[in-house]
């Protein structure tokens, strides 16, 4: 049995979705151990595009996908993702297991975030307003609802009344928007309605995956977003609410983890970053702009554009070190054709003058960017598949990543569809 779990080595947006899938291909379960809807999987193939917020990409290729304990649901989202898919010939029955242990988002989580950011002016962390980050404070401070719930409509009415209470004073007092407060009996009959529709899908997934150890089967584990906003060791307070790093694969997603036997980490060819937060390399200038039009770099859950700045050497590597990363995935080369000259951060700047190559605790915002420069290979390269095809100076660009950030790249990325791939080091995934 091989287990092997993919993380974003970044702050997220670095191509995860299609890694997983060229991945998946030879996998026999995919499990989604953490986040919710507030992040987004953009997958290619042929002339489809299919964006996924909450399932697994590797529905697409008719794989066993499920959504681990560790995630929080938005049950009304996921219906219509679920819909969707089946619209566009993507039958999920069967193929889709829900934990049972899942929290949900409610509609009080959605409203209390935007509430919360809408107060917070400049000030705001930047979320997408999906209620996630309420709905962990809830699940961690016990008042939250599980889909297992669901099946206890007296017991759920009950829990409903007592979370409804608070929530409608916290809205009422704090918030001064009494005139969208909510009634615990049409919450539970329309989240009854939802379980109704889901109740197929929900299942004791610790069991399932369990089960799939003992058989021997290859998992992939998957969450969302990206090391520097994991919840402890991210850009805090700038980060998403749960653990995104690999040792959070064993706790959401139902392993032990001696069954783990490889982290693939994804890394981005250049540094994009949504929201507010420190962001050592960003670019506002003309290299920005164009990193962002090239790479076409907009939010796939919101649209919004994404800041850019060049690759960051120090964060990789710590994210490297802190997931047990045994190879790289790197995206976005492609988007690196039309440099004549390329950096690489190497190191910090600190506010007293001194030079750190570790990621540091604190001070992000305030650290200057160490830079070298490389040439850059000035040509074409969306779309190469064979590895004897691509220039020097990206073959150099690549070993400088390798060395600075002291793991070995396993894939190369060339362009947004799954074809666009050369995958180095074909027989070290699903060893047994």
């Amino acid at each position: 049995m091989t287990a092997l779990v993919v993380v974003g080595t970044q702050w997220g947006d670095e191509g995860k979705g299609k890694i997983v899938d060229l991945l998946t291909e030879q996998a026999d379960a995919v499990v989604r151990y953490q986040g919710g809807n507030n992040a987004g999987h953009t997958v290619m193939f042929g002339d489809e595009t299919h964006i996924l917020h909450l399932i697994p990409s590797g529905i697409l290729r008719d794989t066993m996908s499920i959504l681990g304990n560790g995630v929080v649901i938005d049950l009304p989202e996921l219906l219509k993702e679920i819909e969707e898919l089946r619209e566009n010939g993507v039958e999920v029955q069967g193929k889709l297991h829900v934990s049972a242990r899942s929290h949900l988002v409610m509609p009080w989580h959605r409203l209390i975030d935007q509430l919360r950011e809408k107060d917070k002016g400049e000030k705001k962390i930047g979320t997408t307003g999906r209620g996630i980050g309420p709905a962990y404070e809830d699940k961690v401070g016990r008042r939250g609802i599980r889909m297992g719930d669901l099946r206890h409509p007296e017991t759920l009415l009950a829990r409903l009344q007592e979370i409804i209470a608070e929530k409608n004073a916290l809205l009422t007092h704090l918030y001064e928007a009494s005139d969208q407060c909510f009634d615990p009996v049409s919450i539970q009959q329309e989240y009854l309605g939802y379980f109704e529709r889901i109740q197929p899908f929900v299942t004791e997934t610790p069991v399932l995956v369990h089960s799939l150890v003992e058989q021997g089967r290859r998992l992939l584990f998957e969450g969302a977003q990206g090391t520097f906003l994991d919840i402890d060791h991210g850009t805090y307070p700038f980060v998403t609410s749960s653990n995104t790093v690999s040792g959070n694969a064993c706790a959401g997603g139902g392993i032990g983890p001696r069954h783990i036997s490889d982290v693939v980490g994804i890394v981005k060819a250049y540094t994009t970053r949504v929201g507010s937060g420190p962001f050592p390399t960003e670019l506002l200038d003309q290299t920005g702009e164009f990193l962002r039009s090239e790479g076409q770099e907009f939010g796939a859950t919101t649209g919004r554009p994404r800041r850019c700045g060049w690759f960051d050497a120090v964060l990789v590597r710590y994210a490297v070190r802190l997931n047990g990363i045994t190879s790289l995935a790197l995206t976005k080369l492609d988007v690196l054709d039309k440099f004549e000259t390329l950096k690489l951060c190497v190191g910090y700047r600190m506010k007293d003058g001194s030079i750190q190559t570790d990621f540091p605790f604190e001070g992000h915002d305030e650290v200057e960017p160490v830079y070298e420069e490389l040439p850059g290979w000035n040509t074409k390269t969306a779309g190469i598949t064979e590895y004897d095809q691509l220039p020097k100076n990206l073959l150099d660009y690549l070993a400088r990543i390798e060395e600075l950030v002291e793991a070995p790249a396993s894939i190369i990325s060339t362009g947004p569809k799954r074809e666009d791939t050369i995958v180095l080091q074909p027989d070290r995934f699903w060893k047994s």
